[in-house]
């Protein structure tokens, strides 16, 4: 059944068909970043799914267990081959009256855009926190929520901003029934869109700067008001009274003086609000061509890169000792079972990781020694400890941290090779709140274009980790990878046992050791999510 709906565009009314009964495939969080990427790994014997950039409403790029949710799309690079942000977030402003339906035509172009790495921000979240005399206004329903004064516009310009910069941001969370902050905000971070909702979204200059795409939804205002009724009394705990006079003293006078005139800023006016899917479609379609125009080929940059320089200073090689030789000797040997594989490997890795301690900063000390004399020696110079590993072969050097690394935290990051574009694209991560002032120390088995493990470093540098506070560890490194990262990131700090000359045709190391995870984890020649540094199946 369709029915004739409008859709007007810079001004003009567009007469559209809009089809009812439409399915579209739902998702159980619309946001980015640690608070909406706790998402789980998928099981390891799970088929190697493509990723695809086109819109599909009968399969998204997830695949659901019970109440658990895991993407199989990741978020491609943000970045160029020098590691510097080259592309903001797509951010989309959706203004309209209060109860107009601006969170519903969020998630419905949430649901049509299939792309998992889509931030919510509401503007509700940054109302400024009352003092005890406003609270008692708000208790009486005599204090105006709906007027621009209500808001923390400086908060929310610089959380937009540094979001849009593809920045980890830390979003206040507000209590409409105390009308005050939450103690605990929400981590947010990774968004390839942003979808800003508010009933003030057009309201300030700044603001509107920071929109590539702004929508106004415009709903009869007694819908808007029976919408309303039911949302307060329901889940902000009002009586009916207090809700409608508040509308009528504050709400609806608001909406003529701040919001309705913001309509004519608006690219697209969508009437009806969720109703309208043929508006929707228009506006996911507009958004899919920016993301397709924004698209970048690091790993191709990296891999043609001509790099005739001597390796960087920042590289540190592991001593070649006979005992180091005679590890790397086991382990590179095919005819190693995997149960020698995983003793030797373990112990390359304990070297490696006591080697990369000795970078980390430390100061003279003196401490008493049982006979009562005193001994110089040296103590740890930093905040704290953070190792993150590179999944899933990045996970097997945890152990030997946690082995010389008392208390230790850990973090965890996902990155998978898109089989289509042959990009990295992250899937997953989990880091420690509070890392931005840790030592990292960043783990993977082996580095070959360097591709993955830049963007593992943006995604540090992302959560405001100092540069020169990152140490990259891996078994084994090609020489292009080591210069990857030290061109990309000249302050961190590159360490590895070993570094092979080159890359095959498939950029696979040479002479390498094979795909470390399939091997340490007996997956070999099972259809499974590679391992390898650039999420590649290489040959041995």
């Amino acid at each position: 059944m369709a029915s004739t709906g409008r859709c007007r565009l810079r001004g003009r009314w567009i007469p559209m068909e809009t089809e009812f009964g439409r399915t579209m495939s739902s998702r159980s969080d619309s946001g980015s970043g640690e608070d909406s990427l706790d998402r789980l790994l998928p099981p390891l014997g799970a088929p190697r799914r493509r990723s695809t950039n086109s819109l599909s409403t009968t399969e998204p790029p997830l695949l659901r267990t019970g109440t658990r949710t895991i993407y199989t799309a990741g978020r491609p690079p943000w970045y160029d081959e020098h590691g510097a942000q080259s592309k903001d977030a797509f951010v989309i402003g959706l203004c309209g009256g209060s109860a107009s339906g601006k969170t519903t035509v969020a998630n419905k172009i949430i649901e049509a855009l299939d792309v998992p790495w889509v931030v919510l921000l509401s503007m509700d979240s940054f109302y400024k926190v009352l003092s005890p005399e406003e609270q008692t206004l708000a208790a009486s329903n005599d204090y105006n929520f709906d007027h621009p004064g209500a808001f923390d516009f400086e908060l929310l310009e610089a959380t937009l901003r540094k979001l849009k910069q593809g920045k980890s941001v830390k979003i206040p969370v507000y209590d409409f029934t105390t009308h005050g902050r939450q103690k605990d905000w929400k981590n947010v971070y990774g968004a390839s869109v942003i979808i800003f909702e508010g009933i003030m979204s057009f309201a300030d200059k700044e603001l509107l700067q920071l929109l590539d795409m702004k929508i106004f939804v415009d709903t009869d205002s007694d819908i808007r008001l029976v919408r309303r009724l039911r949302r307060d009394i329901t889940e902000r705990r009002r009586d009916i009274e207090g809700v409608i006079k508040q509308y009528n003293k504050f709400v609806k006078p608001a909406f003529e003086q701040y919001i309705e005139p913001t309509m004519r800023l608006a690219d697209i006016v969508v009437p009806r609000g969720g109703g309208n899917m043929v508006a929707i479609d228009l506006i996911v379609q507009h958004v899919h061509s920016q993301l397709e125009e924004r698209e970048l080929s690091v790993r191709a940059l990296l891999a043609s890169a001509q790099q005739t320089q001597p390796l960087p200073q920042t590289l540190s090689v592991l001593e070649s000792t006979p005992q180091v030789r005679g590890l790397h000797t086991i382990i590179r040997n095919q005819e190693t079972s995997r149960d020698e594989f995983i003793f030797y490997s373990k112990r390359l890795m304990r070297l490696l990781i006591e080697h990369a301690l000795t970078f980390l900063p430390s100061q003279a000390c003196v401490v008493q020694t049982p006979q009562g004399h005193e001994y110089e020696g040296r103590s740890y110079n930093g905040r704290g400890i953070t190792g993150v590993s590179i999944l899933r072969a990045g996970e097997t050097m945890e152990p030997a941290l946690r082995a010389v690394c008392k208390d230790v935290r850990i973090g965890k990051i996902l990155i998978q090779t898109n089989l289509d574009s042959g990009e990295p694209e992250l899937h997953y991560l989990r880091l420690p709140k509070d890392i931005s002032e840790d030592h990292v120390i960043l783990m993977d088995s082996t580095v070959s274009t360097g591709a993955a493990a830049m963007m593992a470093v943006r995604v540090l540098l992302d959560h405001e980790v100092q540069e020169d506070n990152i140490m990259l560890v891996s078994l084994l490194m090609a020489e292009l990878g080591v210069h990857s990262v030290a061109y990309a990131f000249p302050k961190v700090k590159i360490i590895t046992t070993a570094v092979d000359k080159s890359l095959d045709d498939n950029l696979h190391v040479i002479p390498g050791i094979g795909d470390f995870g399939d091997r340490y984890f007996g997956t070999d020649g099972l259809d499974t999510w590679s391992d390898d540094e650039d999420g590649e199946q290489p040959s041995y």
